[in-house]
């Protein structure tokens, strides 16, 4: 097959213990996923999951143990930071249950949904889509992929966020809304999940603003953290 401009190349993300990579189809985020974090927004209580997306090569991706620069983003002065555990759907599907939404798992990475903050609400106050404070150039750093069975216990586990060696954002996954398998469910019924999709579950409570030369370091608790230093 002949193309009239050469196709992009897939993007993809390092697994561990495997040479082989995954590639990456879509991403999805849910909003407002941790209570805390929803009450800081101006929101409170266990709302129906919402979603909104990335595009696949606004992924920033990190080696596994090394640190990965991210250029900060035009048209913003308050730039945040988010971080998240992603889900790396390996068995597409639709209308997946939730008891059976383990079986879709390839496996967990941690990642940051960055955020222009004042793009997003200045949208938001006009009633407009905000995917300019979304789904801009590199606003998904994301880490190596663990395979799920590596991490059984991934569902308990701590989750943080440092910038320049002091805490921003700690909590744990047990703290989100909607679990994985939830998320899964309610997705997969707004969309065909495929392999090579990833799934940005939410952030604790503790986002705020960074800058040039600021240095983060996420975590969950079990996986390749990821080091992102601005640029």
């Amino acid at each position: 097959m002949h193309f009239v401009v050469t196709p992009p190349v897939t993007p993809s993300i390092a697994v561990v213990g495997e040479s082989a990579r995954f590639p990456i189809h879509r991403i999805y985020c849910v909003g407002r996923n941790y209570e805390e974090h929803a009450k800081e927004m101006g929101h409170s209580g266990r709302e129906a999951p919402f979603f909104f997306m990335k595009p696949a090569d606004a992924s920033l991706v990190a080696e596994a143990g090394q640190p990965v620069s991210m250029p900060y983003p035009s048209l913003t002065n308050n730039l945040h930071h988010e971080v998240e555990l992603v889900v790396a759907i390996g068995k597409g599907g639709k209308n997946i249950a939730a008891a059976q939404a383990h079986q879709h798992i390839y496996g967990y990475a941690v990642g940051l949904d960055m955020t222009r903050r004042d793009l997003q609400s200045e949208m938001k106050k006009q009633g407009r889509p905000w995917c300019i404070g979304k789904g801009f150039d590199f606003s998904a750093p994301v880490g190596p992929i663990t395979p799920a069975a590596q991490v059984p216990a991934i569902h308990s586990g701590a989750i943080a966020l440092q910038v320049n060696g002091q805490d921003r954002q700690r909590s744990t996954i047990a703290k989100l809304i909607w679990n994985v398998a939830e998320t899964i469910e309610q997705l997969s019924r707004a969309w065909t999940l495929q392999p090579g999709d990833l799934i940005f579950t939410g952030t604790p409570e503790g986002v705020g603003a960074v800058v040039r030369g600021d240095i983060l370091l996420a975590c969950v608790e079990g996986l390749e953290p990821l080091h992102v230093q601005l640029v």
